[in-house]
């Protein structure tokens, strides 16, 4: 009798670990299923920060060749450097391209907002730009 007991007690407890067993299975699965859904949506990848400038003379005829320089002015009155300084020359259309990937980061509240310097000979322009994360920005310039 004692015997019977014990084996009915040791078949209880071979389908109580079974079912543990199963449990924690699907359980890891569960785990390991959400943790990969989790970390594949945050990992969003950035779009490419343009910025495109156009020259063009009075006469509305595109500048090849023309001089581009893109830089951020200090407003804060205090000495320091400035933290953008590019230069670019235009192609046959007219336009300098500059990406900005490497100041935008993710998450950033903003990029920059530059000031455009264009010359070709002795003809001048000037402008501003407004640098949008992950947009291509545009803006045209005049020179005279």
């Amino acid at each position: 009798m004692v015997k019977r007991v014990v084996e009915f007690i040791q078949r209880l407890l071979k389908r109580f670990i079974y079912q543990i067993n199963t449990l924690m299975k699907k359980f890891i699965l569960l785990v390991i299923v959400a943790t990969s859904l989790i970390s594949l949506g945050s990992c969003r990848k950035k779009k490419d920060t343009i910025a495109n400038i156009y020259v063009f003379d009075s006469t509305n005829v595109p500048q090849s060749e023309a001089m581009v320089i893109l830089y951020g002015t200090n407003t804060a009155g205090t000495p320091q450097q400035v933290a953008v300084f590019d230069t670019a020359y235009t192609n046959a259309s007219g336009l300098a391209s500059f990406n900005y990937n490497d100041i935008y980061q993710l998450g950033q509240a903003g990029v920059a907002v530059l000031d455009i310097k264009a010359q070709k000979l002795n003809k001048i322009g000037q402008g501003i730009i407004k640098i949008e994360a992950e947009k291509v920005n545009e803006e045209t310039v005049f020179i005279q």
